[in-house]
Formats: C-alpha cells, sequence, structure tokens
C-alpha cells in the first residue's frame, strides 16, 4: 500500500498546494491513501466544514489535527458527524469526533489512522502512549493492512520515543506541529517508517507560516502586537510517503516529498509507476 501523509496545511496557500498538486501525484506515484493535517487550513487558525469538503473532492482520504482543531467553533458538531476528519486520540472522554478510524479501500485492504496529541510543551491531555498502544492493540497489523500515527507534537524527543515504542507493530509514525521537516526520514529496526516531522504545506517565506514582519516584532519587544497573520505567497507541499507490504503491514520503503514554493523540491522517482 502507498500512504502520503501531507504536513500541517497552513492557510490560503497551503491548500493552493493540496488542491493544486494532490490529483498528479496520486496518479504519478500510484497513491492508495492520503492523509493531510488541516488543523491550520483556515487562516492559520483551525479548519472548516468547507475545507474539509475542498480537501476531499481533491482526493485527500482522511484529515488529522492538533492543537488548533477547535479554533472554529463550528467545526464542533461538524467532526461528530464526518468519520475522516479525526481530533487527537488522548482528548478526554465524551469530547466530539474520533481518534482513530479504520478505512477501506476500494480492494478491500484496510488502513487504521490514529491522530495523537504529544504532552510536553503542549496542552494537558490523557497519556498518548498508553492511548496508542489501546487502539494499535486493537487493531493490530494483519487484522488491517496498513496503520499510520499523525503525532502532533513540539519536542523531538517524544516523537522519536514515540516511533521506537511503536516499531514493529504499525507502519508509519510521523510528527506533525512544528511546521519544519526534518531530515530523518527512515525505516526504523523493526520495520516502522518515521519521520520526527513531516514539515507544513505552507510559505516557507515567513515564521512557521506566519508572516515574518509580526513575528519578528514580537520577539523584539516581547509586548502583544498585530495579530499573527497567514503568509501568502508560493506554497511547498511537504509530506511523508510511504510503501508498507501487505502482508506484514510494515514500511518497505519511505521518503519525504517536498514540492513547489521555497524548500529543495523532492519527489522520489522510483515510487513511480
Amino acid at each position: 500500500m502507498r500512504i502520503l501523509l501531507c504536513g500541517d496545511v497552513v492557510g490560503r496557500s497551503g491548500r493552493a498546494a493540496i488542491t493544486g498538486n494532490l490529483p498528479r501525484l496520486r496518479r504519478e506515484l500510484s497513491l492508495d491513501f492520503v492523509i493531510v493535517n488541516g488543523e491550520n487550513a483556515a487562516a492559520g487558525f483551525g479548519i472548516t466544514d468547507k475545507i474539509c469538503r475542498e480537501f476531499y473532492e481533491c482526493g485527500v482520504d482522511a484529515i488529522t489535527t492538533g492543537n488548533h482543531v477547535w479554533d472554529r467553533r463550528e467545526i464542533v458538531p461538524y467532526i461528530a458527524e464526518d468519520r475522516r476528519l479525526l481530533r487527537p486520540a488522548n482528548f478526554p472522554p465524551g469530547t466530539p469526533g474520533s481518534g482513530s478510524e479504520v478505512f477501506s479501500l476500494p480492494d478491500g485492504r484496510r488502513i487504521l489512522v490514529v491522530n495523537l496529541m504529544a504532552r510536553l510543551f503542549m496542552d494537558a491531555l490523557g497519556d498518548p502512549f498508553a492511548a496508542a498502544s489501546v487502539i494499535v492493540g486493537d487493531h493490530p497489523l494483519r487484522a488491517v493492512q496498513a496503520s499510520v500515527i499523525d503525532f502532533h507534537g513540539e519536542a523531538t524527543s517524544e516523537k522519536m520515543a514515540m516511533g521506537h515504542y511503536l516499531d514493529g507493530r504499525v507502519s508509519l509514525v510521523v510528527g506533525t506541529h512544528s511546521h519544519v521537516p526534518t531530515a530523518d526520514c527512515q525505516v526504523l529496526p523493526g520495520g516502522t517508517g518515521y519521520q520526527t516531522d513531516a514539515g507544513m504545506c505552507g510559505d516557507y517565506d515567513s515564521v512557521i507560516g506566519m508572516r515574518k514582519e509580526v513575528s519578528i516584532a514580537r520577539f523584539l519587544t516581547k509586548m502583544p502586537g498585530e495579530r499573527l497573520q497567514v503568509a501568502e505567497g508560493a506554497a511547498t507541499l511537504c509530506g511523508v510517503l510511504v510503501e508498507t507490504d501487505d502482508r506484514s503491514g510494515l514500511a518497505r520503503r519511505i521518503a519525504p516529498i517536498r514540492l513547489g514554493g521555497r524548500l529543495m523540491p523532492h519527489v522520489p522517482t522510483d515510487f513511480g509507476q
């Protein structure tokens, strides 16, 4: 199975990078399933039902989120009905929506997608390691043909620990949230694909997707000032592509994707037809 996970989509330009490139990527890379982290898609803060539909129409199969999931209040009733839109599974019991879902492909293969949020330098939620263990235990590899964890967190150490904790039990662990792609894309010793952060789909002539002048002023003055605004230049689509073995569910190969915008491009040619 070929799975693409795209990092945090930031604002209009990030959405354009997804909608403008994903149909072609699905064809050229023979993608079976596409996951997009959409928690910053609505002007940098949250997501709306309209944006979800926009993503689905261009070929997105599932949307993950993180700490900005509730920034648009109208998403609360919507997320309770849309099983393709996930929020972190370690939110308290009774929180609207779901943190994991098993999706069926047209050919009958099944993939588990899990959204978790880290705790270091983040909101105090339930233990993500315990939550991961329960969900993965309920849907082990071979019961599903692939499983993907979007671990939304600040600290690289916590994300690395999750990768090693789940090594051999899931197909892919990818970090999101920091908006900067890391260079540690690899298959771990137990067969799980891993990258500490997928990066963002957004304008990299910015400070993590926000207009740089306002961000710099905040650091210089240490005072509240103009509200942060999304940088709207040409976006780079950043993501992680993994190919799994349908028999074991483990990763056969993995590669980063960077397309468009300011970052050095990288689209793996050996994943072609």
